[in-house]
């Protein structure tokens, strides 16, 4: 398109005349394309126009009327979902008055007020949702899913504590009639990982491999079978290291505890450090028995911070961390 400063100047220098095949030929290419945003803008008006109340039956049994076009969403830690679906809510999670929130998504959730984790009853009010969708059972126990769906009809998405994120993330598309994009994210990351552990088995063969999170001077590791312990080893093929398995077998968290002392036992190949000292100088990290680690005696550690996708899970969480993986391990 001509601006008025470049007009003058073919005025002056070409004439009047080719000045108006210039306009008339911007004019026509200018025309075609608000046709096309018309037309599409129009599908999506009659899509909204035909969408209708649904009747989904939770996790819990509970029969949920889905409003036509829900655009005030809480769904407290399923932001990751809701992102990779296209779909912005109203608020995001958040600890210790926003202190820790989901870094890795602040692109996409920018501008995006915070509510804490636990979802107190008057700030959810004050957002007034249209539709409220809640992570696991756990979250409306003891009468609080009455509380809640008298604001806002409350979806909950499963009954366990840590539900399968695959699953999590198909039912969050059945919500939004969206399960044709649920599907079609989810063979994209399937790809991805294909792809991946493919990659590092051709260059690194299968190396062993542990996450750490320290936080506070104390240290945790990733459960074998949660987090970004399932990418690791169960999509990316990383070998799993003896004290992972042992921790695993009977903590109960994404992240347990682990004592330095034990941390010297960790015999695996590569270290991933979520470091959450980092500004306090990590002293934890100048001590002998850190670095008597093997990794860490092997120059193995790869750090991260907590503000990036290690310690969640999801589509956009899991892809990121494949790519660290990658980056870190494959030369």
């Amino acid at each position: 398109m001509i601006n008025v400063l470049s007009t003058k100047k073919i005025m002056q220098l070409m004439g009047v005349g080719l000045l108006a095949f210039s306009l008339t030929a911007c004019g026509d290419s200018e025309t075609e394309k608000p046709a096309e945003d018309q037309t599409e803008q129009q599908a999506k008006d009659e899509a909204k126009e035909n969408a209708t109340e649904r009747t989904l039956t939770d996790a819990m049994g509970n029969e949920v009327v889905i409003p036509a076009n829900p655009e005030r969403v809480i769904a407290s830690y399923l932001e990751d979902n809701l992102i990779a679906l296209g779909i912005k809510p109203v608020a995001q999670w958040s600890v210790n008055d926003g202190a820790s929130i989901q870094g890795y998504l602040q692109k996409d959730l920018e501008g995006i007020p915070n509510i804490p984790h636990d979802l107190p009853f008057e700030a959810v009010q004050d957002l007034t949702p249209d539709l409220i969708i809640m992570d696991s059972a756990s979250m409306v126990e003891g009468g609080k899913y009455d509380q809640y769906n008298k604001i806002a009809p409350t979806y909950v998405i499963g009954t366990e504590v840590n539900n399968d994120w695959r699953d999590e993330l198909l039912r969050v598309g059945e919500v939004f009639g969206k399960e044709d994009e649920a599907k079609k994210v989810l063979a994209d990351y399937e790809e991805k990982a294909k792809e991946a552990k493919a990659e590092i088995e051709k260059t690194a063969g299968t190396p062993s491999a542990a996450a750490i999170w320290l936080v506070g001077g104390n240290f945790f590791i990733v459960s074998e079978t949660l987090s970004s312990g399932a990418v690791m080893y169960q999509d990316l093929g990383l070998e799993v290291p003896a004290v992972v398995k042992e921790i695993s077998a009977s903590g109960e968290s994404n992240w347990n505890a682990i004592s330095l002392e034990k941390l010297v036992e960790l015999d695996a190949d590569h270290l991933f450090l979520i470091n959450s000292d980092a500004a306090s100088g990590s002293p934890t990290l100048s001590e002998a028995l850190w670095k008597s680690i093997p990794a860490v005696k092997a120059g193995n550690v790869h750090e991260f911070s907590p503000d990036e996708s290690w310690l969640y899970t999801g589509t956009i969480a899991n892809g990121q961390i494949i790519d660290h993986v990658l980056n870190s391990i494959v030369k």
